[in-house]
């Protein structure tokens, strides 16, 4: 079949391995100092290694390959589990505690987690004397939101400053309303349960309205890499200079890092 699928230009990789570890999949292992694309079948398009690699040595092709196959995929990992001893871990991360742990070897970004967060400041009152104006109220001003349905001419996007979310980050992020979204047209998604690369729908929403800037706000999780390295992609393909920001929040709630592309 045609699909998307990754290349490593084997002349740019600098054997630093980061690629490998991201790829969560196992698609990739290092030989002879340099990655290699091992089980085309495990890659599943979406790219989480890219952004990972410091040299550029990896890229998105659309060619003849193998369907991803996620059943092999799954067995794979019982497999290497197997092979792993059990162990157990007790940390504590900025809060987040996690006792008598197993080890997780799937996708970083399902990895079960529990935490008892400190009550924010402006935590909602309760409800005997709650005021709704006090709590706040939701600052999105359009629908739909969803990447995948939101109309590419939308009059809303002209003059837009425009938040692009993982879905996941409203749910971590307290104050999400009123730090991101007010002011801004909203647009989330998610990579890894959306099927397809968003790419092409955000170049013709670039390219088709005078977007003024774009804040993306993905969480720390490597399968969020998909959708920086769309926007990334869909800037490039506009041909238009889109000032862009993105901010990385952690599980906790925490914004870890905020920076210009």
């Amino acid at each position: 079949m045609i699909r998307q699928i990754i290349h490593i230009d084997e002349e740019k990789c600098i054997g630093c391995g980061l690629c490998a570890d991201s790829c969560h999949e196992g698609a990739i292992a290092m030989v002879n100092g340099k990655a290699k694309l091992m089980r085309e079948d495990y890659c599943d398009g979406l790219g989480d290694c890219l952004p990972a690699c410091p040299a550029d040595a990896i890229s998105f092709v659309t060619r003849e390959a193998p369907a991803y196959d996620a059943a092999a995929v799954e067995a794979a990992k019982l497999e290497k589990a197997a092979k792993t001893p059990a162990a157990a871990t007790s940390s504590i991360i900025s809060g987040l505690k996690l006792t008598d742990a197993p080890v997780h070897t799937g996708c970083p970004g399902s990895r079960a987690q529990s935490f008892t967060q400190q009550a924010p400041a402006h935590a909602c009152p309760s409800s005997a004397s709650r005021d709704l104006d006090a709590v706040g109220s939701s600052a999105l001003s359009q629908w739909p939101i969803q990447i995948k349905l939101v109309p590419v001419n939308a009059p809303y996007f002209n003059d837009a400053d425009l938040l692009i979310a993982a879905d996941c980050t409203a749910y971590s992020y307290s104050r999400f309303h009123e730090d991101f979204i007010k002011g801004r047209i909203t647009l989330i998604g998610c990579p890894k349960l959306d099927d397809g690369d968003y790419s092409e729908k955000l170049t013709e929403i670039f390219t088709s309205n005078k977007i003024k800037s774009i804040h993306l706000v993905r969480m720390m999780v490597p399968c969020c890499g998909g959708l920086s390295k769309a926007v990334a992609n869909a800037i490039a393909a506009s041909g238009k200079q889109i000032p862009c920001t993105i901010t990385t929040i952690s599980p906790q709630g925490e914004i870890i890092r905020t920076e210009r592309i």
